[in-house]
């Protein structure tokens, strides 16, 4: 099916909500591992975003060695010259594993966007290699990325959610970090009003999410995985109000996913961890996978 033709032609795509396990389990960093290509457990961990690049990565090199990585090379890239170095492309080639850390994704965009270690990136991805990344490491991967605005607050109001371009991982969703624990329920609600054929996918901390084709999603990790999706709406007055104002909206659909419940992006249905496993295998899901699912 096409789903398993894409999932076997590409490295897998992990988003990360922020603050992962490092110290104990390590869970979600052991599964972005686990997928590195068999010839290839080299991981790189790209620190662009970050305002303290090496004490970021001697975190990640610490726990993924000891995960049992190959070698852990630090892609420091401070700026434009930097991402469209040889030698930071030759890093990017040698990597199994490429991690871009949290941090300020508007700096992670502003300096890959458009640069030769992007277009690695995205080669390597296309060759197998895993791409993963965590905060605002997992932020910038859809092609409109939230960049600020809204946290703890009621950002349902028109404006309150600044949006920028992404890194273009994957499209027609927008993925949120950080989400349950800096209650951003109305960040991805707004985005809905505006859009709602967008997806909101939002991470809580300690949990992650498969993206692989982008057409299913698998929720990995100890913590949530919310799902925000807008394209029933039918009450929305976005387009009617000013600047700052409260938005009207009707019939939004969330839910809730924890680890090995999935998403159907093209069908709008949850799938339960026995559907998973059954795609996985390449069988067929039948109309009845969302009884019981996680739904919120």
């Amino acid at each position: 099916m096409k789903i398993q033709q894409q999932i076997a032609a590409t490295g897998r795509l992990i988003a990360i909500g922020g603050a992962e396990d490092k110290t104990s389990e390590a869970e979600i960093l052991g599964r972005v591992l686990s997928f590195a290509p068999s010839d290839n457990r080299v991981v790189g961990v790209v620190t662009t975003a970050s305002g303290v690049p090496e004490e970021v990565f001697d975190a990640y090199r610490q726990v993924f060695e000891r995960l049992g990585a190959e070698r852990v090379e630090h892609i420091d890239i401070r700026d434009r010259d930097g991402a469209n170095d040889p030698a930071r492309v030759a890093d990017i080639r040698a990597c199994g594993v490429i991690f871009m850390s949290g941090g300020d994704q508007m700096r992670l965009t502003n300096t890959l966007g458009a640069s030769d270690v992007l277009d690695a990136i995205r080669t390597r991805r296309g060759e197998g290699a895993v791409v993963a990344g965590t905060s605002a490491g997992a932020a910038c991967m859809s092609s409109t990325m939230i960049y600020g605005g809204g946290d703890r607050n009621d950002s349902l109001r028109k404006g309150a959610v600044r949006m920028s371009a992404g890194l273009a991982f994957v499209h027609d969703m927008i993925i949120d970090s950080h989400f349950l624990e800096r209650g951003r329920f109305t960040r991805l609600m707004e985005v809905g009003a505006t859009n709602p054929e967008m997806l909101g996918v939002g991470i809580g901390e300690d949990a992650g999410v498969i993206l692989d084709g982008g057409e299913i999603l698998e929720a990995i990790g100890p913590g949530h995985v919310v799902i925000v999706d807008s394209s029933a709406l039918s009450i929305s007055n976005v387009a009617d109000v000013e600047e700052g104002e409260a938005i009207s909206v009707a019939n939004v659909v969330m839910h809730a996913l924890t680890n090995g419940y999935g998403y159907d992006v093209r069908r709008r249905v949850v799938l339960r961890p026995e559907d998973m496993e059954t795609l996985k295998s390449g069988g067929p899901v039948g109309d009845s996978r969302t009884e019981g699912a996680a739904g919120a």
